[in-house]
């Protein structure tokens, strides 16, 4: 009889997730709820609405918005076909095209300037680095069919806000620039193609693909090298036409009669092709390379491209996870949410009456964990106070027989307490009011 190898079954490697693109855990996610929370209310103050796009839009939607030479759509999109019909999809890599999509697909200008913001994820194949993400998430707001620069200002004076109730107005600083129309554009194209013309020898690889076919990135390049040669270019500012300039100096009367400090900065462009007036960076320098925490500008000629009756339009985007990488640098904290009461129940009857407390006390606006999973009296208790709860509510077989509920408090003075359902929902609700939440 001969022996035969025993096949050894090896345990699969555990699945990981892909890489640049994180799992936001509990006591993280409180901290993303705490501070869209904030973003919620000041733009609920401020009239605009929520507005859902999806993940997947059609390719198209984002070469034609951004533009076809931008880093995003050469290099940075996640692109592929649907096999079921050949369709070109890709992962929506920023918010405001597939806004203005949605505006004109559903024909919501018809009566009138639209306030939307939209928050979720976004994707872009970049080097992941702290700040810098596959996956990262947006808050996005966008002002439709308005032409003023009160728009702009409005934009400005929000995200101010926003700065001072997340504690940040002190580390972020406003850099602000016009791009002028299409006129003073395509003037200052000409005078670049021409400069950089002179020095062609200098330029990087991506420097001499854009030169004619948008000179203007080249102005946003991140390569040191050319920094100088940058520097030395000619500037928008001095091709602006008059419309443009009395634009932009509304725009800059708006931020100092609020008294919101900014610098202007020539060389700020953004990195895509829709924008024109007004561009703005809102920048700190606690981030290391990645500075800029909010970004946005005018764009009234991409409703018309993207196929729509023309419309003026001005937006921008804040990235959640440099405000939080922000926030953590300096210290700053947001409270994790504790429940009103935790629900201690031991034995089968204590079980069944503990269920139906818990859904008077929700009932009555209360949040209460009702603990699941057995252990003893002791091991619960522990759990009730680890969850940082006001209260524990105690259920028991006699609490259970009488349908009532022993109350202990487990902040402040430790009190214990026999009392009727509604009497504990009382005093666990005066005790929330008395505190402000």
């Amino acid at each position: 009889m001969t022996d035969r190898p025993v096949a050894v079954k090896t345990a699969s490697p555990p699945l990981v997730a892909v890489k640049g693109m994180n799992d936001l855990l509990p006591d993280a996610a409180e901290r993303w709820e705490w501070v869209e929370g904030v973003m919620r209310g000041v733009l609920a103050r401020w009239g605009y609405r929520n507005l859902r796009t999806p993940i997947v839009e059609p390719t198209q939607l984002f070469v034609r918005g951004l533009g076809e030479v931008t880093d995003i759509v050469e290099k940075e999109m996640y692109t592929f076909v649907d096999e079921l019909n050949g369709e070109s999809l890709t992962l929506r890599p920023e918010g405001t095209a597939s806004c203005v999509r949605a505006v004109i697909e559903n024909n919501l200008l018809f009566d009138g300037g639209k306030r939307l913001w939209y928050a979720g994820p976004m994707f872009r194949h970049e080097r992941p680095q702290k700040g810098r993400y596959r996956q990262f998430h947006q808050v996005g707001v966008e002002a439709l069919g308005f032409a003023g620069p009160d728009l702009d200002v409005e934009h400005l004076l929000m995200t101010a806000r926003l700065w001072r109730l997340l504690g940040l107005d002190q580390v972020v600083r406003l850099e602000l620039n016009s791009l002028g129309g299409p006129e003073s554009r395509a003037r200052h194209r000409q005078k670049l193609i021409e400069y950089f013309e002179s020095h062609r020898d200098a330029l990087d690889e991506d420097a001499q693909r854009r030169l004619y076919s948008n000179p203007l990135r080249i102005l946003d390049t991140k390569n040191s090298a050319l920094q100088a040669l940058v520097e030395g270019a000619p500037r928008l500012t001095d091709d602006l036409d008059e419309d443009a300039r009395a634009h932009f100096a509304a725009v800059c009367q708006g931020l100092d009669d609020a008294g919101i400090a900014y610098r202007l900065n020539p060389r700020l462009v953004r990195g895509l092709d829709y924008y024109n007036h007004t561009v703005f960076e809102w920048v700190t320098d606690r981030l290391g390379a990645q500075g800029t925490v909010c970004a946005g500008g005018r764009y009234d000629g991409l409703i018309a491209q993207l196929g729509g009756k023309p419309a003026p339009a001005c937006g921008f985007a804040m990235g959640v996870e440099r405000l939080l990488a922000l926030m953590a640098e300096l210290g700053r904290t947001a409270e994790a949410e504790a429940p009103h009461a935790y629900i201690v129940n031991v034995g089968e009857a204590a079980a069944r009456h503990a269920w139906r407390v818990a859904e008077r006390f929700r009932d009555a606006g209360l949040e209460v964990v009702l603990h699941g999973g057995g252990g003893s009296f002791k091991s619960q208790m522990k759990k009730a106070d680890a969850s940082l709860a006001g209260f524990a509510v105690i259920i028991g077989d006699d609490e259970a027989a009488s349908g009532e509920v022993s109350l202990k408090a487990l902040r402040g003075e430790v009190q214990q307490a026999r009392l009727t359902v509604q009497a504990a929902i009382d005093m666990v609700s005066g005790e929330r009011e008395a505190a402000g939440g």
